[in-house]
């Protein structure tokens, strides 16, 4: 088992080590990608699950309580999970550069903030959908984030209702008790597959079934980064316990 650094500057330079012995990497990154750029994680201190709110965040993100508690569901999502003045951090950039000097072939995110993609990322697959699409359940017309945000279209109860059709809205992301998108695991499973590096960034790896994903990785080095264990510590070649924008500051 590799001895977690958590010296930033010496995490970084043994990941930059990894990556520059690597020729197919994968990412593979949950919230922790996205608290240095201001988005709470959900299981640390500080995080959603640790909140006070009328309902359970674990709840209110489920898909029978967007069925049947619609208001309330949009009244969590525009004020929690949407965070249009959120800015790329040093990870989501650094990604975005590996992937541009093609040597970076996915990022595959548990995330639904579009960080990856506004820092310039291309090939992304995001296993929770997007907050960034949101699609009618009637005619399948798709509204921004910021059409939700901006709340021009909405019913008496505060929900968002279809200008073209008068349908109701759901946004794009997989609620508890939703299955993930086959397509999107598919394609997840083939790039670590073919990877000789997997990077693990930002996440606690507890969450199934996304955390199953990286048992298919069979190649030369797993490196993680993530301020807490995980349960792939053992199995990892470099294990980085500190700030992932710092240790991808390289």
């Amino acid at each position: 088992m590799a001895q977690a650094i958590t010296d930033p500057m010496e995490a970084a330079a043994q990941l930059k080590a990894c990556v520059d012995a690597a020729e197919r990497i994968v990412f593979f990154g949950g919230a922790g990608v996205s608290t240095a750029s201001g988005i709470p994680d959900f299981r640390s201190e500080n995080g959603l699950y640790h909140q006070k709110f009328k309902y359970p965040p674990e709840t209110m993100l489920g898909h029978q309580f967007f069925c049947e508690h619609t208001a309330e569901f949009y009244e969590f999502y525009r004020d929690r999970m949407i965070a249009l003045g959120a800015k790329p951090n040093r990870a989501h950039t650094k990604l975005a550069e590996l992937e541009a000097a093609g040597k970076l072939m996915a990022v595959i995110t548990q995330n639904i903030d579009g960080l990856h993609q506004a820092a310039g990322s291309k090939n992304v697959l995001e296993l929770h959908g997007s907050v960034h699409r949101n699609i009618c359940q009637r005619c399948g017309a798709s509204y921004s984030a910021e059409w939700i945000v901006a709340r021009e279209h909405e019913d008496e109860r505060g929900v968002p209702v279809c200008p073209a059709c008068g349908g109701r809205i759901k946004p794009d992301v997989v609620l508890y008790g939703e299955s993930l998108d086959g397509d999107v695991i598919d394609a997840s499973v083939e790039a670590i597959k073919g990877a000789d590096l997997l990077i693990i960034g930002g996440t606690s790896l507890v969450v199934y079934p996304a955390a199953g994903l990286v048992r298919y990785f069979c190649g030369n080095k797993l490196a993680i980064v993530n301020m807490q264990p995980t349960p792939q510590d053992a199995a990892a070649d470099l294990v980085c316990a500190c700030d992932i924008a710092k240790a991808f500051d390289f």
